[in-house]
């Protein structure tokens, strides 16, 4: 009985410490260097009480490495998590519209979304293609999606990370 209740302080206190050094790669990559500083703390502090905990004790199992290895795995799962939830962000949605049409782009203004047109030139087409570029927040990601593919399922859609705006019309 002891070794279990071991084993579970080991796995719980590695979710969250891995979930906490997740959470704390995502604030580097956001540029919130304070806030990534006291999580790496926080996230060390945790991890050296626990190794310590798990190489000094008096027991030979297999299942210490085996709650240490899970507790990383599920730490590193849910702190993927937590950072998508809890880290605001900023994307850049870039879409390549065969055959345009101007009511698309003033479907998309009616959302409330900004987007710039940028004109094609492709080779062996005569079609009308565009880049509709849009800077959104993070939580929008799926309404505009299902909206492009509701304007043209055939669309070529690239979504990346934004690191900074300056100016604009961001909803």
């Amino acid at each position: 009985m002891v070794i279990f209740l071991l084993c579970l302080k080991i796995f719980f206190a590695r979710i969250c410490d891995v979930s906490v050094g997740t959470f704390r790669t995502m604030l580097i990559v956001k540029g919130k260097n304070f806030t990534a500083t006291l999580a790496a703390f926080a996230e060390v502090f945790i991890w050296f009480l626990i190794a310590k905990e798990a190489l000094n004790t008096g027991f030979d199992s297999i299942y210490i490495p085996l709650a240490y290895a899970g507790g990383y795995a599920a730490g590193t799962y849910i702190g993927i998590i937590l950072s998508k939830v809890l880290i605001d962000g900023i994307v850049s949605v870039q879409a390549v519209i065969d055959n345009y049409d101007d009511k698309i782009v003033k479907e998309i203004r009616d959302k409330g979304y900004g987007v710039s047109i940028i004109p094609l030139e492709c080779q062996n087409t005569t079609n009308r293609k565009v880049m509709l570029h849009m800077q959104i927040n993070k939580k929008e990601l799926n309404n505009l999606m299902k909206l492009i593919k509701s304007l043209d399922n055939d669309s070529f859609i690239t979504v990346t990370e934004t690191k900074f705006v300056h100016n604009g019309f961001i909803k």
